[in-house]
């Protein structure tokens, strides 16, 4: 089954459970904020391979933006309009989506024709990976010591996909490689490779 979606292309990569900050002001995106609240509808935000998601003028040249092939659908949980033309959004990343065809607006908001990938299944980190996963909760104490809350509550640590996606948001690594890791349908492997990654520099042992 497929279906039409609004997609917000951006410089990130959006994980299942993840949070997102947005502060929107191109007239496309403003409407499309109006429009997903008022109709309680997700959008979908997707990588860049090649381009910017802000217009320069008139239409996006042919092949200046190329798209990622798996997104992640956001739902909008506060809005901030005190600035007049500005909005501050706060979303949450909720299911993973494959995207068939695209098509840009006269507006040049991009419409994806999407495919909704299956949910990680909830499973237990394998106990090769405790350490990872008590560096993650050492992590998260870390950064609320110094006023950050990075992650929604409640925290699964007795879920491997939560713990690596809570991981791939935080670490240190490439663009393309979060995208990679957010694509993996066996959230394990997805853990594995982060206790790999954090092995190799020592912040786990």
């Amino acid at each position: 089954m497929t279906e039409e979606l609004p997609l917000f292309p951006l410089q990130t990569v959006l994980f299942p459970g993840g949070l997102l900050s947005l502060k929107v002001f191109e007239a496309r995106y403003l409407d499309l904020a109006g429009t997903c609240l008022r109709e309680k509808r997700p959008f979908g935000v997707v990588a860049l391979r090649k381009g910017q998601e802000v217009r320069r003028s008139g239409q996006d040249e042919p092949g200046a933006v190329v798209l990622e092939d798996v997104g992640v659908m956001a739902e909008i949980l506060e809005l901030d309009g005190a600035q007049p033309g500005i909005l501050q959004l706060r979303c949450r990343g909720t299911r993973r989506f494959r995207i068939g065809r695209t098509r840009q607006r006269a507006d040049g908001l991009w419409i994806g024709e999407v495919e909704i990938l299956p949910d990680d299944e909830p499973i237990a980190p394998a106990e090769a990976v405790h350490e990872t996963v008590r560096g993650l909760a050492n992590a998260i104490a870390s950064l609320k010591g110094k006023g950050v809350e990075p992650f929604e509550a409640p925290y699964r640590f007795d879920d491997a996909g939560w713990v690596a996606n809570r991981w791939c948001e935080i670490l240190p690594i490439p663009l393309a490689a979060k995208q990679r890791l957010m694509e993996l349908p066996d959230a394990r492997v997805r853990l594995a490779l982060v206790d790999e990654f954090l092995r190799g520099q020592g912040v786990v042992k």
